[in-house]
């Protein structure tokens, strides 16, 4: 909701499993897709891999609760251009779909490799 609330962002598609998240960027090829890495069926890694390979989608950020190294790594391993953690400031979130949205690297910390 408060995305939608962004004048500089538009919402144009919202799912609950990964399969339709799927389904709606091969319909609607957004520049930025937020997966959060739990979903029922395909899971944000999948989405995310998936996305890569159709090339349905501009950057994905994941969003996601665990904040644990080797969970960070699985999403930016996959393509994810940012993983952000749910207990993180809204402004977080936006800075970082702002940025993979304009092709840059976001400001979000990266796992150590």
């Amino acid at each position: 909701m408060c995305l939608a609330l962004e004048p500089d962002l538009t919402v144009i598609g919202e799912a609950g499993d990964g399969e339709t998240a799927l389904r709606l960027a091969a319909e609607e090829h957004p520049d930025v897709v937020v997966l959060d890495l739990e979903m029922p069926g395909l899971d944000g890694v999948a989405v995310t891999k998936a996305l890569n390979i159709t090339q349905a989608s501009g950057a994905v950020v994941i969003l996601s609760i665990h904040n644990d190294p080797g969970s960070k790594r699985r999403a930016l391993a996959a393509g994810a251009a940012a993983f952000v953690e749910k207990t993180t400031d809204v402004a977080s979130l936006l800075d970082a779909i702002r940025h993979v949205g304009a092709g840059e690297q976001p400001r979000v910390k990266r796992p150590s490799e």
